[in-house]
């Protein structure tokens, strides 16, 4: 069976790199950008499995790159992470999770393999 295909878009280059690292022990496939316009890209020109997305970054933040992947291929979850407590207004509604950073990575992994199980 194919890995499934992630995309983590983080403009924090560490937190970028721990992730990947973490997804590609669990046995996934991990494609990275450093920021919303190279996510973006990667997001049209490649197939996507689900979304891992910061919303803190600089523009287009993390609801602008939501809302526009949202719209070209609806079907793809999206999990958001970020340091505030609560979504913001923009991503209600269209992201599939959302998870305040500095959670346990198991909390992750768990959301994922949920959006992921076949329906």
């Amino acid at each position: 069976m194919p890995k499934k295909v992630l995309l983590c878009v983080d403009d924090e280059r560490a937190n970028l790199q721990i992730r990947k690292m973490l997804l590609e022990r669990e046995g996934y496939e991990v494609l990275t950008a450093g920021d919303g316009d190279t996510g973006l890209d990667i997001f049209d020109k490649q197939s996507v499995d689900l979304v891992i997305l910061d919303y803190r970054m600089p523009e287009p933040n993390g609801g602008i790159v939501a809302n526009r992947m949202r719209a070209s291929h609806p079907d793809v979850p999206i999990i958001m992470l970020s340091a505030y407590l609560h979504p913001p207004e923009e991503v209600n509604g269209v992201v599939d999770a959302y998870i305040t950073k500095g959670e346990h990575p198991r909390l992750l992994l768990d959301r994922i393999r949920e959006l992921l199980k076949p329906t």
